[in-house]
């Protein structure tokens, strides 16, 4: 293989040579046919002219005029029996004998369903696209959106070449495409990027497009990036050739396996079968067809040797065997003809399906981000206010700690217009769950130890209160931003599993660590200042006293 080209779909185009067939031969029989016809026209005519002769003699003799348009009639008439006679046997110039004129054949029609159903998901993307915020990648989904949308006219069909790096999948390209198409120079050494090469299969209308990918299961950064091309690649073929040299391996099972469930049709291509004996060759393939069980069918797994081992004869002469792919080749282009139309619909909406998803996970993170910075907004002004104010009653505590303004707000980032009420009505409803779930007292225990270890025991009682309704109002918060995502529904569980779920998250210690690290420095350290200042305030008369008695002494 010769270096990697600078673009990963780098095209060498590659045209298989036009035949010239000679003119089709006429059938024996329908030959002789048109001899014998022929005899028999031209004795008739022989016959006729003289007949011809005779009644013109006659006929101008009394009436000459009359004589001559007979004759002119006559001759017409049998012109057009000599023409109908020719056109039959299609001797003229739009007959048989005459090289037909080469159309080209119109481009077979994608399936509109899943045509339509692709366009209709490529509109929805382009306006889930216009929410997100990153300019970056706004602009490279609509750019991927655009090359789907280009696959829908131009249709070529994506073959891609997947497997380790030993398997010998540029053999095996190299091999398929001198092959189909002649000699071309194969390219060779490692590929580190995807290089593709096109091609014309007898039979298929389409234009084919062989990728070879990059190995997968190589050491080191470099061998992780180059895999994770490979598998972008194979996640846009129309079909997958997936190349072994062996049985298959756990690590080689699981991308294949991925691969099937998102829906790709695959070839399980064996290589290097002259390395074993007939023997070994058979109890292989019974292996591998019994490892891809339910996701390859049997007719598809196919034994070939790409590039075979060089051998020496007895004369000590080196023999280099023809690569053995025909099987491959008939396999290749009965799964192309049969079912090359639905393989491009079917991937293109694939595409349009999972550029949709990663969208709507790039809006998802986004407005989580905007939600966090509401709660955490809410969180420490409420925290604030009840620090200042400690409330008595704990069920205020768990009220406050839901701010229905917060849950407007939430609503909003998720596109979900609330007015006041409603935004009351939930906020209530879920306060009440957190003291019935005991969510309030546990976080009171919780925080109660964590700032044991971390605050003077002076301000401990102070704070308490007031970190607490931050904790439980993130708690809130997070709980509303799953209702809100799951367009205002709580989901098979309630408002108590997903409530339950938040509080549980929320307890693991490196959270814990972290709050109460903001705590103290959004709360217990505003009161420690508030203490001193107060504390230097309230000793202020008394040192004005004792100055005045220093003074009169």
């Amino acid at each position: 293989m010769s270096p990697s080209l600078p673009l990963p779909w780098a095209t060498a185009t590659v045209e298989a040579p036009l035949s010239l067939s000679p003119p089709p031969k006429m059938p024996l029989p329908r030959l002789l046919f048109l001899i014998i016809g022929l005899s028999i026209i031209l004795g008739l005519i022989i016959w006729l002219i003289n007949s011809i002769y005779r009644l013109y003699i006659q006929v101008s003799f009394t009436a000459p005029v009359l004589g001559n348009l007979l004759i002119l009639l006559i001759i017409g008439l049998l012109g057009v029996l000599i023409y109908a006679f020719i056109y039959y046997f299609n001797l003229g110039v739009s007959g048989k004998f005459r090289q037909p004129r080469r159309q080209s054949r119109p481009r077979p029609k994608l399936p509109e369903q899943k045509t339509e159903a692709a366009q209709e998901t490529l509109k929805a993307v382009r306006r889930q696209v216009q929410q997100i915020q990153d300019k970056v990648t706004q602009k490279a989904l609509l750019s991927r959106s655009r090359q789907i949308e280009a696959s829908l006219t131009k249709g070529d069909l994506q073959v891609v070449v997947f497997g380790t790096g030993s398997a010998g999948k540029t053999s095996l390209v190299n091999a398929l495409m001198g092959e189909i198409v002649g000699n071309v120079e194969a390219t060779l050494g490692t590929t580190k990027m995807g290089e593709t090469y096109r091609l014309k299969l007898p039979g298929v209308a389409r234009d084919i497009l062989i990728t070879d990918t990059p190995g997968i299961l190589e050491v080191g950064v470099e061998g992780t990036e180059r895999e994770k091309l490979a598998r972008k690649l194979a996640t846009e073929a129309d079909l997958l050739l997936f190349v072994v040299d062996n049985d298959l391996r756990q690590s080689e099972y699981e991308p294949l396996q991925t691969l099937a469930n998102i829906g790709k049709r695959s070839l399980l291509i064996l290589n290097k079968i002259d390395l074993y004996p007939q023997e070994e060759q058979t109890l292989l393939i019974k292996q591998l067809q019994q490892r891809v069980k339910g996701l390859i069918s049997p007719s598809d797994i196919i034994a070939i040797a790409a590039k075979p081992q060089p051998f020496s004869l007895e004369t000590k002469e080196i023999i280099t065997p023809e690569p053995d792919i025909i099987p491959l080749i008939k396999r290749l282009a009965v799964v192309l003809r049969a079912e090359g139309e639905d393989l491009i619909a079917d991937n293109i909406l694939l595409q349009s399906q999972r550029l949709g998803e990663e969208a709507r996970t790039m809006i998802d993170r986004q407005r989580r981000q905007q939600a966090d910075k509401i709660i955490d907004r809410y969180q420490w002004i409420g925290a604030g206010v009840i620090a200042v104010t400690p409330l008595p009653v704990v069920d205020m505590l768990a009220t406050a700690a839901v701010n229905a303004q917060m849950v407007i707000e939430i609503g909003q980032v998720y596109g979900c217009e609330l007015n006041s009420d409603r935004g009351k009505e939930l906020a209530l409803s879920l306060g009440k769950t957190l003291v019935s779930l005991g969510v309030v007292k546990g976080a009171l225990d919780l925080l109660s130890k964590a700032l044991q270890f971390n605050v003077a025991t002076y301000l401990v009682g102070k704070a308490i209160q007031g970190v607490t309704a931050a904790y439980l109002t993130r708690i809130a918060g997070k709980s509303f931003v799953e209702y809100f995502r799951h367009d205002q529904d709580w989901g098979d569980g309630g408002i108590t599993e997903v409530v339950q779920r938040q509080f549980q998250l929320s307890r693991k210690d490196e959270f814990i660590k972290g709050f109460v690290k903001d705590a103290i420095a959004k709360v217990v350290e505003p009161l420690t200042d508030s203490w001193e200042e107060e504390e230097e305030f309230s000793h202020e008369p008394i040192r004005q006293k004792a100055t005045l008695e220093e003074d009169d002494w």
